[in-house]
């Protein structure tokens, strides 16, 4: 599946469009992701924790993004953008959206 933020893929023509998907996760803190920000933020820099939970949330999201676009027969994914936002205190959803085309 490529996956591109562009709305045309370079080389390729899109021969259909399948429509909007997309994939989306909510993850949570933890107790233990909780104390060591909460150290962090009195000496400042990057939250690894949070970093990696996020990262992993991305992946999850355009994973089943991915695949609402194979169940649509498409080949290729154009437009994708990822949003988040946060749904409750410390849980923050992850959305990754595009449009599902045949390319050939």
């Amino acid at each position: 599946m490529l996956v591109t933020t562009i709305n045309e893929i370079p080389g390729k023509q899109i021969i259909d469009v399948k429509g909007l998907v997309q994939g989306s996760t909510v993850q949570s803190k933890n107790v233990g992701r909780d104390i060591g920000a909460g150290l962090k933020t009195l000496i400042g820099g990057e939250i690894k924790g949070y970093s990696d939970m996020m990262e992993q949330a991305r992946n999850i999201a355009l994973e089943r993004m991915t695949k609402e676009a194979e169940k649509l027969h498409a080949n290729a994914i154009v437009g994708m953008r990822y949003q988040t936002s946060s749904v409750m205190g410390g849980a923050a959803e992850v959305i990754a959206y595009g449009t599902a085309v045949t390319v050939e």
